[in-house]
Formats: C-alpha cells, structure tokens, sequence
C-alpha cells in the first residue's frame, strides 16, 4: 500500500472519531517538517532571509554537522513519544 492511501484511511478514521486533533500529534514529525519548509518559504519570500540553512529541517541538522543516522533515530524518538503521548489521552470506553 502506497503512503497516500494510508494518510487518506487516517484521516478518515480521526474524522470519523473526532480526534483530528490527535492525528496532528500522532503525525508531529511530519507536521513539523512540513511547517520548517512553509516558514523557510514564507520568511525567503518576505523578508529574503533565511530561517534554516535548510529544509526541511531534517536538513537543517545534516548541514549543521548532525549525521543522517542520528537525525533518522532522533526523530523517530519523537514519532515514539508523540505516539505515545496521544494514545495516552484516548479514553478507553
């Protein structure tokens, strides 16, 4: 299965829930990484500086010397815990 579907079956299913505000937590890494490269353009195109050095953040960190293995793990830390973090404000019912 392709990512595009998936996304669309998550979405779907927090819609259908009425926790869309989970799936922003469940998705931080990939909300955030959106929002670096929307920031980067915005703040280019407005003011003609930069914010990173680049993006998406991600690659940010690889140009401020971080290693791509380091940033990979780092974030899926982050993925782990906001993962966590949102399953815990679910009620059981």
């Amino acid at each position: 299965m392709g990512s595009l579907p998936l996304g669309a079956a998550l979405g779907t299913v927090a819609v259908i829930s009425k926790h869309e505000l989970l799936l922003l937590m469940v998705g931080g890494v990939f909300v955030i990484e959106a929002v670096s490269v929307i920031f980067q353009v915005v703040s280019f195109k407005s003011r003609g500086k930069r914010i990173f050095l680049m993006a998406p953040i991600h690659h940010h960190f690889e140009m401020k010397g971080w290693e791509e293995p380091k940033v990979v793990v780092r974030l899926w830390i982050i993925a782990i815990l906001l993962a966590l973090l949102s399953l815990s404000t679910l009620k059981l019912r």
